[in-house]
């Protein structure tokens, strides 16, 4: 399917697997994917830009959330644990950025996670939807968009209207 891939699509999945390192997360999930589609020009971000997206919120959004390693504040906060007071103490005791450094891939090849997987299913399916023989970041947002998965639900959770941002990004193809 790789041999599909538009430059900027693949350049996006490069950069997918830089934001994982950066997260400190041993897996690409589709928040990976979303914060490289955020950083790099292209349909995917002109869509999201068009839709009266905060690119650079959302991208922090999601790093906060992958920095999190899916540990929900507030679901701790209701059992009484401050994750970010955890946070702190352990970088007072060990150093600057201790909880990212232990996670952290050494290098290598970071596999991705099935959702991650379904959504460039979907994208493949969104180009040959729409008669594309190349698949690019407007596909690749599609494919999250598609997909029951945590870029997806970052999307709506941030109040993007995705019925509006699919029709952006099919409507620029169209004019294109």
């Amino acid at each position: 399917m790789f041999e599909k891939f538009s430059h900027e699509a693949r350049t996006a999945v490069v950069a997918a697997q830089e934001v994982a390192r950066e997260s400190a997360t041993r897996r690409i999930d589709t928040r990976h994917l979303l914060v490289a589609l955020t950083r790099a020009q292209g349909p995917a971000r002109t869509a999201l830009e068009a839709s009266g997206v905060d690119v650079a919120g959302l991208s922090a959004r999601a790093l906060a959330d992958l920095r999190s390693g899916g540990l929900d504040a507030d679901a701790l906060a209701g059992i009484g644990i401050d994750l970010e007071a955890v946070r702190r103490e352990a970088e007072r005791t060990f150093g600057a950025d201790a909880l990212e450094r232990a996670g952290r891939a050494r290098g290598g090849h970071i596999p991705f996670a099935p959702e991650a997987k379904k959504a460039l299913e979907l994208a493949l399916r969104e180009a040959i939807r729409l008669k594309q023989k190349r698949i690019d970041g407007g596909h690749l947002l599609l494919g999250i968009l598609r997909a029951d998965c945590a870029g997806r639900a970052l999307l709506v959770e941030a109040g993007v209207d995705t019925g509006a941002l699919r029709t952006a990004i099919e409507g620029r193809r169209s004019a294109a």
